[in-house]
């Protein structure tokens, strides 16, 4: 079965008929279906990592007994929605003409889709619409994570179906801001306080469209905190970019002045000399930060550097930096050859799993088709975690 998300302002009659399609066609068997429930449903998920399915298998999911209200919950989980009773209470929302949440989850469409007339005749109806926040109900952390319209450029960190960047995300940004949208304001996704430009940086859909640098100069232009605002992991939106491995972005935060004063933000820039200079007085937790960015990056000369130093490759990666894998890992998730090659030769390990998926550097790169980084880890005696 094909469970689109459904247009905007939908009548809770059609999202019915979604549970009730998806309730039959699980039954039926259809894998599509079975694989829904499994990815989303709250029964099938690992209770420590929530966006995890457990290790189950497709029948054992379909031999559950599932009923509507299991469907329902599917659905509802499918939009981002915490519970069919908070998707309910959300329809009955937008589709009251004129209600607050129907004006701004209005305008919220013509940021996500690059509609600027439509969003500059509701500003003009609602000025207040700039400084609004969401209210919806979602199964992430916190459940209610109070983006602004703002926040919403940053295709991050809100409902999945609105993560994306039109061909104007520029122009919709300038329009907010230059409507009074407080350029930091902070809202709660992942569990912590961030700004736009926090959520924007390590946005993949910005990125990807070829827009993220130029977004995040223009909330610089408009007095967005350089070095950070909020709280959470990702305080500085320069190690935040790097973590993310948006080298561009990161490279316009430190045009604009970002301060370079530390080994790991020189590592992951990729800056040789500066490295070299910051290293002597580096702290541990640093050095640590620094060969994590400098593998996943693919600086090699920066990579040898800390070796040389003494760092050790069989480390898990310090906390908010992808800590589930080893350099090794990320340098095998992101291709760098020539730094899994100096990894291995310098005495990484070939059978640490990942604490997530379980998988050896092998069984990465196989899953991601890095076909020559897998004959050489293969030629090393390397093995996947089901031959171990």
């Amino acid at each position: 079965m094909d469970l689109q998300p459904l247009p905007f302002r939908s009548s809770l009659d059609q999202y019915q008929k979604q549970a009730q399609d998806l309730l039959e066609a699980f039954h039926a068997g259809d894998p599509e279906a079975i694989q829904r429930i499994k990815q989303r449903h709250p029964r099938f998920l690992d209770p420590k990592i929530k966006w995890l399915p457990k290790n189950v298998s497709d029948a054992e999911v379909q031999s559950a007994a599932l009923q509507l209200a299991d469907a329902q919950l599917t659905v509802a989980r499918c939009c981002d929605f915490q519970s069919w009773s908070a998707l309910v209470e959300y329809v009955e929302a937008v589709t009251t003409e004129n209600s607050p949440v129907c004006q701004f989850e209005s305008a919220v469409e013509a940021v996500v889709n690059g509609d600027l007339a439509a969003l500059q005749s509701l500003l003009r109806e609602n000025p207040r619409l700039v400084a609004s926040r969401s209210t919806r109900v979602t199964h992430f952390d916190p459940p209610v994570h109070r983006a602004t319209l703002l926040h919403y450029v940053a295709a991050n960190g809100v409902e999945g179906n609105r993560q994306k960047t039109p061909h104007n995300a520029v122009e919709i940004a300038t329009i907010l801001l230059q409507a009074g949208a407080e350029v930091d304001a902070l809202a709660g996704p992942y569990g912590g306080q961030c700004t736009t430009m926090t959520l924007l940086v390590s946005s993949s859909h910005p990125a990807k469209a070829g827009l993220q640098a130029a977004l995040a100069e223009t909330l610089l232009d408009f007095g967005a905190a350089i070095e950070g605002h909020g709280s959470g992991q990702w305080g500085s939106p320069l190690m935040t970019a790097l973590t993310f491995s948006y080298p561009d972005a990161a490279e316009a935060l430190a045009r604009r002045g970002a301060r370079v004063n530390n080994i790991a933000a020189a590592a992951g820039l990729g800056r040789l000399s500066a490295a070299r200079q910051l290293l002597p007085a580096s702290a541990p937790g640093s050095r640590h930060r620094a060969l994590a960015l400098a593998a996943q990056l693919g600086h090699a000369d920066i990579v040898r550097l800390l070796l040389d130093a003494g760092e050790d490759p069989n480390r898990y990666n310090p906390e908010g930096m992808h800590s589930h894998a080893t350099p090794l890992h990320q340098a095998v998730c992101a291709g760098h050859v020539a730094v899994v090659r100096l990894l291995v030769e310098r005495g990484a390990r070939l059978d640490i799993q990942d604490t997530i998926f379980k998988g050896t550097p092998l069984g990465w790169a196989q899953y991601l088709g890095q076909i020559e980084i897998g004959q050489y880890l293969r030629a090393n005696g390397a093995k996947t975690a089901d031959e171990c």
